[in-house]
This record gives C-alpha cells, structure tokens and sequence, in this order.
C-alpha cells in the first residue's frame, strides 16, 4: 500500500528559560558526552598512528581488515538498535488475573435503579461508566443503560448503542450487577434523586451516604461520571470487576470493531507502526492556555473559546510556564525532534490518533521533514467506510483507540485521558512498548536547540534517550499519592487507575523471582512532579 503524508509549525524563536535544576542536569549529560566523544577520537588517532611503522603492503591490508571489521560492526549494531526499536519491554511474567475469586457470588436483589448521564470525551466516559459498574455492585443498584454526553466540546449525537456493543455489555456482567436498557415504565412516577457522587470516594461513602437514599428512593441517578471512585484502598473483588469491564464487558459497538480490525491489518501487511497520539487540537491548546510558535490571531482565538467554555474553571493562564513545567502538549516540529533522537528511521510509519491538528498541515511540515510517512484513518481507510462516523467524535476516536492498542509502539505528545487508558490497556494486554516522553525535561532541551546553544545531533539523540530508557510501558506499581499532600488533594495526586492496573489486575506469576524491584521506571522527583502536574486545574485534560 503507498504511504502519504499528513500535516507543522513556523519556529519562532523560543523564549529564553532560567537555568533549572533540569537544565543545568541536562547540559551536564551533553558536555560529558561530547568529552566522551572527544576522548575517543583521540584514542582512534592514537591507535592508527602506531601503524606508521608498517610498510605500505602491511597498512593496506591491516586498514582494509579495520574497515571490515567496523562496517561489520556498524551493520550489527544497526541491526540490534532497530530491532531494539521496536522491542517490546520485558513484561517480568505479570499477567492478567481478573476473574473473579471463588468467593465472589452473583448480584444480589436489586434496592433500586441506578441511571448514570456520563460526562467528558469517549476515554472520560468509558472510564466513569466502568465506575459507575463497580459502584452499582457497591449499592446493590440495578444499571440502567448509561447516557453519553451531548454537550460536550465535541457535540456528538451518538447514543450508548452507537459507541458500545450493548447486548455484550449486559451478558458479560450478568454475574456481577443487573443491567438493563431502559427504566421500566412502573418506575417512571417512583421517587428519584438526582446526585453528584464525591469524587474519588471509597466503600464507606457508597455503602452509607449513598446507601442511604434508598430508604427514600427507588431511582438514583448520578449526575457526573468522571472521578467518582478513588484509585486505591478498594476491595480486591471490586478492582478486578472495574477491569473485566474496562478491558472486556464494554467493547465497542461491532461496527467500530471491525473497521478498526481493516485499518490495524492494513498498517501491519507494511511492516510495525508507531501510533502517535497527536494532542495538538484545538480544544486541547485552549483548555491548556498553551500558545507556543503560535500567532497573536492563534492566541486569541483560543482564549476566547476556553472564556466561552463554562465548564473550563481556569480562564487566565500563563502558556509560558505552562510549557516550562511540561503541562503543554509537544508540538509536531518537537514530536519529529523526539522520535528522530531516540532512532527511529525516517522511513519509519507513523499513525496519527486524533482529530484535526491546529494549523493544518503548515504546522505538520517540522514532523514531516523528518518523517514523511505518516497518516492517518482518513488516509488508510476509504471515503465510504469512514462515511457512517463523520460527525460523530466519539466513534472516530474509538478507532482511534483500537489502532493506538494494537500499534508496535505508541507515543503520545501529551497525558490526557486517552493516552492514559491506552498506556492502562498496552499494560493489561503485555505491556506493550508505551513511550511516555517526559516533556519539562525536553522543553528544556528544545528550547537551547532553538537558541542555537545545542545542535540536533548524536549528543542530543544520545541524551534524549537515556532520558526515556525507563519511560517505556515496563512492569510497575501504581504511583500513589504526591508526598506532603493532605485530605482530597492526596486523592487527586494519585495515578489514575486505569493509567496501570498493577499489582490489582497484573499479577506476576510464580516462577519469577519476587525480589524483582518493578517500580523504578520513575525517579521520585519525576514522581512528584507528575503529581502536581495531575494537581493542576489547567493539566488535567477532559478528552
């Protein structure tokens, strides 16, 4: 199949940074580079000097047995670096162990119907709707088939059936809650409250203060779905029942599956694909206030939407420190740099998850200089087969979704909802190589290149990926809370469950050695920093 292109930016200069711990570390790591570099080619120089005293015959054969031996050498190592490229991380024997224990029993006599209007883009919902199952069971609740939301940014018609296969939904958790697709007309004159579930909330609250209502009403409906359930301190039997449906009970709808199935065949009968998830949306940039390398008319264009966003609490916001502190997403020019320096060839393909790039395909070019082969559904799948799901978001994104799961390798330019449930599902599937580029550290980086002070160069490449050696999807526990928060600030620095499953859904099997330390993929301080990253009004994307 041939490849096309896709879509970049103009690079103004970058705004000069004060020297932070970071940057000063990561000027350390160039300058001790290039002192390696230096030191070898004088060793080189050294070695081919001590054959000055062979004859001409002698240095002839023993230069052509060098060059040999080193393009050998170099082809070998090319091999190893491509195949490492593409090389998933060892998984360490974790598996999927989500069945349910033997004393888990079956729903028990409903007290009431619990309705649900969810809230947010598809990864947001899909996530609440796999709570709202868990909190069902806590409660004792008979689900009614979940609303999608209607009103949000992306205005998408599409009901719970268009996006999610409905009748596997209800069969794969008969043994867990009673699901069913409308309220019964008996219970349209019953009593019901309409409730906002305390977001990250546990057992106690559900069992007691939402327990409670039922003494008073047959019907509970939850108002908002996202970040009603906390992450951790849950019953085993309940964590397991959240992935069973994340990972198995809500399948998208067949339609979605099965062209989602033809793109994914079509990218791989070519060879391994990087899936990138491209965050550089308009919503994305006006929720976030970030206007790198855009123009004034760009700026105010998204400060007026964010204003005239109600939902959007954080109206004035600073791009520049945003972007200092890695809250922004990377741009395209900047993904190009990022890939590029961790080795990947430029024929290498690239499938773009997501929606309409700001600034079209102008501010695609600094990633398709680098990489020409990138595309996209609109591209791999034809005009008739896409036909069914324009204008709906939610169902082109699935795709999107499917595409990201299944790819070689996924990256993603920035940590919103999708790239998180994506990273979750790569894990649960076998920790599938998850490239999380760690963007405060290389806003730093980029912005010395923009200013002349560093070169796009072996020593960059070298120094961007041994930044990233353990930011690649490897087994380890989920992050809990930032140090020194309190009350429900502790709560919301926590990594998102569904982010990483382990140790509640990814078991390690036996036959490994248990002193096996699988949480060092992150520092402590790259740890605390995500956390007030995730604390942040303006960092915590709805998509």
């Amino acid at each position: 199949m041939s490849e096309r292109t896709l879509l970049q930016p103009s690079s103004n200069s970058a705004a000069h940074l004060p020297f932070s711990p970071a940057f000063v570390h990561t000027l350390g790591l160039i300058l001790l580079l290039r002192l390696g570099v230096e030191l070898r080619q004088s060793e080189r120089e050294n070695v081919l000097g001590q054959t000055h005293g062979l004859n001409l015959k002698q240095e002839l054969v023993s230069s052509h047995l060098r060059s040999t031996k080193l393009a050998l050498h170099i082809e070998d190592s090319s091999l190893d670096l491509q195949a490492k490229l593409w090389e998933p991380p060892a998984d360490k024997g974790f598996v999927p162990c989500v069945e349910p224990g033997p004393a888990h029993s079956g729903p028990k006599p409903a007290k009431g119907y619990l309705m649900v209007s969810t809230n947010g883009g598809l990864n947001q919902m899909r996530a609440g709707i796999c709570d709202m199952v868990a909190i069902a069971r806590l409660i004792n609740a008979t689900l009614v088939i979940p609303e999608l939301d209607k009103g949000s940014f992306w205005q998408d018609a599409s009901n719970f059936s268009d996006v999610f296969d409905v009748e596997y939904f209800i069969k794969a958790l008969a043994n867990d809650i009673p699901v069913i697709k409308a309220l019964p007309p008996s219970m349209k004159s019953e009593p019901k409250v309409l409730k906002q579930f305390r977001s990250w909330s546990g057992v106690k609250y559900y069992e007691q203060e939402i327990g409670r209502l039922w003494l008073n009403y047959k019907v509970i409906k939850a108002a908002k779905t996202d970040l009603r359930l906390a992450n951790n301190h849950l019953p085993a039997e309940i964590q397991k029942l959240r992935c069973r449906v994340h990972y198995d009970a809500l399948r998208f709808a067949p339609h979605i599956e099965a062209l989602g199935k033809v793109i994914v065949e079509r990218l791989r009968s070519a060879g391994p694909y990087i899936a990138l998830h491209l965050r550089y949306e308009k919503d994305m940039l006006a929720f976030s206030g970030c206007t790198y390398q855009l123009s004034t008319e760009e700026a105010q264009e998204l400060t007026t939407i964010r204003e005239n966003t109600p939902h959007w609490k954080v109206k004035k916001i600073n791009g520049t420190e945003q972007r200092r502190n890695g809250f922004c997403p990377l741009t395209p020019t900047e993904v190009g740099v990022f890939l590029k320096s961790l080795g990947y060839p430029e024929s290498t393909r690239i499938y773009v998850a997501a929606g309409e790039i700001y600034g079209g395909r102008e501010r695609m070019s600094g990633l398709l200089s680098r990489f020409p082969n990138v595309m996209s559904k609109e591209y791999i799948a034809t005009a008739s087969e896409l036909a069914p799901f324009f204008n709906h978001s939610s169902q082109m994104a699935a795709l999107d979704y499917i595409v990201s799961v299944e790819s070689n390798v996924f990256v993603s330019s920035y940590s919103g909802n999708m790239a998180r449930a994506v990273e979750g599902h790569r894990r649960f599937l076998g920790h599938r190589k998850t490239i999380s580029p760690d963007r405060k550290e290389l806003v730093a980086l980029f912005d010395m290149l923009d200013q002349g002070l560093l070169k796009e160069d072996q020593n960059l490449a070298d120094v961007i990926t041994t930044m990233h050696e353990n930011r690649q999807g490897a087994p380890r526990k989920r992050k809990g809370p930032l140090k020194g928060t309190k009350g429900r600030d502790r709560l919301r620095s926590e990594e998102a469950f569904y982010t990483n499953p382990t140790p509640d859904c990814l078991c390690q099997q036996s036959d490994f050695p248990k002193h096996v330390n699988y949480e060092q993929n992150y520092s402590p301080q790259e740890t605390e920093r995500e956390g007030r990253q995730m604390e942040s009004g303006v960092a915590v994307q709805r998509r």
